[in-house]
């Protein structure tokens, strides 16, 4: 696939939680591309983009204008013939792109973080349930960036507060920081103005004593506070650190952090004095819950699509292991996603004996190469017989040597029986069961190739023809006709060796290649089939119909240009066999 355009992607486009949500969902809706971009509501810049390679253009124009909402998903089934759409900067730059899909990325607050967005060369459709599954991959998105916008926010305070100390204490008070002092000795405990308006105070209206303290942390939290105060006062632990709520002056919770140390202890090491913080962390928790949810969401998904979604790492040493796998390694390997990620090795007695070399091999290569890893291969499960499976990844190189692929295995047993019957289909004759004659030729052609490859090799061709056939077809019918062919075929396959072919050349008309057989051979070959033909006659009802067969047999010649020439002497010979009086062997 050629390049739309080129697009100088910031490092943090690399981010492995970007670049895994783009794989996941081109693997989910099948397209040719997935990008996410971000920016404001005019332009966007591509965030990470999976299934195209950029390397110059700068932005991408706006998603919104051309259907008159950035908080409607669109979804353009076929760009070139879609009015509003036809002049994009994106179809302009990139002309083979037919179907688009863009869902936008919206923030807490409701601001346009960017969106997500589906193309492909070929025009189609989202139904309802892709459309919901894609909102659901544009609101995760949309989480990871509020949180990366977020996490940048705290670190430039964390950068504010570590340029003196007078800067830190007024960035404390504004970043919902409080301060507080205790005595332990005498049970009072005096907190900052800052601690005070964080919970929504005012000055006087918190008093100093510890007991009073205690009544706004919440009830389910207050013993755990106290355990972990004790364990400190004891010197169980360095210091006292712990997450809990704490009332507010309107009688809702917040979530804090409060750490502290004790600063002073008597002779026998009894506390006397503790000095600490205590943070809002409301909104960090509520993020975090958010995150975890994305995260049980990204998990769910994986875990919904039919096949194995997985991460494999391989060590600069050689040795490699599952990162992650889906729940679906269940289905395609039987086994449990620890088992597979305990040892990468317990493949080993599941992969199919015949098939082990190649899948190790094809790692080999891929890790070697950087190239995408792509195999099918059989796979054995107890009680379930012997499997195929489809493999495709692709690898990533890693700082330290290592290669880590993301890819999905899923089960193509179906295919490969489909694809064995239509094997079947076109190589069989479906009256007999026989090759058919193109199928038959080809194995003429091999055997052809082995004697001229080897002096000591030899082979003979007999054709067969059914003696007086129409007669029996127009006494009793082309049923029974039929049937005589299928009677013929099957004393013919009794007496074939593994090594040996037969085909229906047409009509009442057979041939018969036997491999390492010379003309005496192969006329003992055509006696016995007689032989047999003779002690079994076809029934039919409380009929016996005896049948007879004329033969013609040749040598396969070194020198034959094709296997027609020998294939054209057998039948010479099987028409004087016929002129001669009808069931008869003759030789070329």
């Amino acid at each position: 696939m050629q390049p739309l355009y080129s697009l100088k992607v910031p490092e943090s486009a690399n981010d492995e939680r970007f670049d895994g949500l783009a794989r996941l969902a081109r693997c989910h809706f099948g397209v040719m591309a997935v990008l996410v971009t971000t920016g404001i509501e005019d332009r966007q810049e591509v965030r990470t983009c999976d299934g195209m390679a950029f390397s110059n253009a700068s932005r991408i124009g706006c998603f919104g204008k051309p259907w008159g909402g950035a908080d409607v998903l669109l979804v353009v089934p076929d760009a070139h013939c879609d009015e509003r759409f036809r002049d994009h900067d994106l179809v302009v730059a990139a002309p083979h792109v037919r179907f688009f899909a863009g869902c936008p990325l919206r923030g807490p607050d409701g601001g346009l973080l960017g969106m997500l967005c589906l193309l492909h060369d070929q025009p189609r459709e989202l139904d309802a349930t892709q459309q919901h599954v894609f909102r659901e991959l544009a609101q995760l998105a949309a989480d990871m960036l509020a949180r990366e916008e977020t996490h940048t926010h705290l670190q430039r305070e964390l950068d504010a507060l570590r340029e003196s100390e007078r800067r830190m204490a007024l960035a404390m008070a504004g970043s919902g920081t409080g301060i507080w002092d205790r005595n332990v000795a005498t049970g009072e405990i005096h907190y900052s103005t800052g601690w005070k308006a964080m919970l929504g105070y005012a000055e006087h209206e918190v008093g100093n004593r510890i007991e009073e303290s205690y009544t706004r942390v919440h009830p389910a939290d207050l013993d755990y506070v106290r355990a972990t105060i004790l364990a400190h006062f004891e010197q169980r632990t360095d210091a006292y650190e712990v997450e809990h709520r704490i009332r507010c002056r309107d009688g809702s919770y917040k979530w804090v952090c409060s750490r502290g140390k004790v600063v002073e202890r008597d002779g026998a090491g009894k506390p006397l004095r503790m000095i600490g913080t205590t943070t809002d962390i409301t909104a960090m928790r509520t993020l975090s819950e958010r995150v975890q949810q994305t995260a049980e969401l990204m998990t769910d998904l994986t875990n919904e699509i039919p096949g194995m979604v997985f991460q494999y790492r391989r060590q600069p040493d050689g040795t490699s292991r599952f990162s992650y796998v889906s729940a679906g390694v269940r289905d395609i390997y039987g086994l449990t996603p620890e088992q597979l990620a305990g040892s990468a090795e317990a493949l080993h007695a599941i992969i199919h004996p015949d098939d082990l070399p190649r899948y190790l091999a094809s790692f080999e290569v891929s890790a070697s190469d950087l190239t995408p890893w792509h195999l099918e291969y059989r796979v054995q499960l107890p009680g379930q017989g012997i499997l195929w499976r489809q493999g495709d990844a692709r690898p990533r190189g890693l700082e330290d040597g290592g290669v880590l692929w993301h890819g999905f295995i899923t089960d193509i047993t179906e295919r490969k029986q489909i694809e064995a019957e239509l094997q079947v289909f076109a190589t069989t004759d479906f009256l007999t069961q026989l090759s058919n004659r193109r199928h038959f030729m080809h194995q003429l052609e091999a055997e052809l190739a082995r004697v001229q490859r080897s002096a000591d090799h030899c082979a003979a061709i007999l054709m067969f023809d059914l003696d007086h056939f129409k007669s029996i077809n127009d006494r009793w019918g082309h049923s029974v006709g039929d049937q005589a062919l299928r009677h013929f075929a099957r004393i013919l396959c009794a007496q074939l060796r593994k090594t040996d072919a037969a085909g229906r050349m047409g009509g009442e008309e057979f041939a018969v290649v036997l491999s390492n057989a010379n003309i005496d051979e192969a006329k003992t070959f055509a006696q016995r089939i007689q032989h047999e033909l003779a002690e079994s006659p076809l029934l039919h009802g409380d009929e016996r119909i005896s049948l007879a067969i004329s033969v013609g047999i040749t040598a396969i010649d070194a020198d034959d240009a094709t296997a027609e020439s020998a294939l054209s002497r057998s039948d010479m010979a099987l028409y004087r066999a016929k002129r001669s009086g009808r069931n008869r062997i003759e030789c070329f």
